[in-house]
């Protein structure tokens, strides 16, 4: 759907983090029956970044949004309201709330948003509405993910893909609108084909007065490569169409596609089913992996840093993932 155009919607700045702790494919190797060009071959993924065990997703979060304010030369407590998008927090209950305190956002208040890989595509898009309908002045968007502590080190076809990162975007209104059109889509049906999914535990028997209550634990992040390499090739280029078609633009008046870094052969297929040239395609993969919700903004980071990004460019967003859920958001750039 379109959003209403009521306040408009500014990205001021963006931030990023990733761990020191560098895990090439050649390290990999040593370790499991693989090799860098197993790996880089089939996704183009060199090298990936992992917290260490004195390290948490807090930290991250906390300097890729002191990088964002930093930039943007904004004070913590002029937020009023952060949102996480996470799906690997230190709570069960949400670590947003943890967030807020570290960078000492005393007057926002602070949710998370768990939606994997869509995650920060999803956090853009609701923190647009509560600017859009006036409640809100400035909101912090963070993705951030460390999946390497759910991941199998022993599963070569999970492990190889996954790294850990964060990145913010800080959010404003403002009198013209720079978020230009939005489209979200979800299909529960397909949530087996990734997840990290809880399972119960028949030998852990709890008992009391009233019931007996069976307790377990979350297992290992499980995927079918194949089933989401297709859905991705097939749904995502099919929300980007529709989203240029509601705000009466065409690929053509794309100037960068930024796609959830998951495997460079999706990134690549969706771009050539678009007819947009590689050129103009968004990609860090290579040296962080799949970051889940920080992977979006890390890349968006970036190649803001290296001044890619010229006020007035259009930059498709899209995310996809588990759920299954997927996303675009198309941006006019102006920071």
């Amino acid at each position: 759907m379109k959003s209403p155009m009521m306040e408009g919607v500014h990205i001021l700045a963006t931030g990023s983090a990733v761990p020191n702790l560098c895990i090439s494919n050649r390290e990999l190797s040593k370790v499991m029956n693989t090799s860098d060009e197993w790996i880089s071959t089939r996704t183009g993924i060199k090298e990936r970044r992992v917290i260490t065990e004195t390290q948490s997703i807090i930290d991250l979060a906390v300097d890729a949004s002191e990088a964002a304010l930093n930039k943007g030369s904004f004070s913590p407590d002029q937020l009023d309201l952060i949102i996480l998008a996470t799906s690997s927090q230190n709570d069960l209950f949400g670590s947003a709330s943890q967030l807020q305190a570290s960078i000492g956002a005393t007057n926002a208040a602070a949710f998370d948003i768990t939606a994997a890989c869509s995650g920060f595509v999803i956090g853009i898009i609701t923190a647009s509405q509560f600017i859009q309908a006036g409640a809100y002045k400035n909101i912090l968007v963070v993705g951030a993910d460390v999946l390497s502590k759910w991941v199998d080190w022993s599963d070569r076809s999970t492990c190889i893909l996954f790294g850990d990162g964060a990145g913010a975007a800080l959010l404003q209104s403002s009198q013209n609108n720079h978020l230009l059109g939005f489209q979200l889509e979800t299909n529960g049906m397909e949530a087996h084909q990734l997840s990290i999914a809880y399972k119960q535990n028949p030998n852990h028997l709890h008992q009391n007065n009233l019931f007996k209550c069976k307790q377990g634990y979350y297992q290992y992040l499980q995927m079918n490569g194949r089933e989401v390499y297709k859905f991705a090739v097939s749904k995502v280029p099919e929300s980007i169409r529709q989203c240029l078609s509601r705000i009466n633009l065409s690929t053509n008046d794309v100037s960068w596609l930024l796609l959830h870094q998951a495997n460079q052969r999706i990134l690549d297929t969706v771009a050539a089913k678009l007819s947009i040239p590689s050129c103009k395609i968004i990609s860090n993969l290579e040296y962080y992996g799949n970051t889940s919700a920080a992977s979006i903004p890390i890349a968006l980071n970036e190649a803001n840093e290296r001044g890619d990004l010229k006020i007035g460019d259009i930059i498709v967003i899209a995310g996809f993932g588990a759920g299954l859920t997927w996303g675009t958001v198309v941006v006019r750039w102006s920071t």
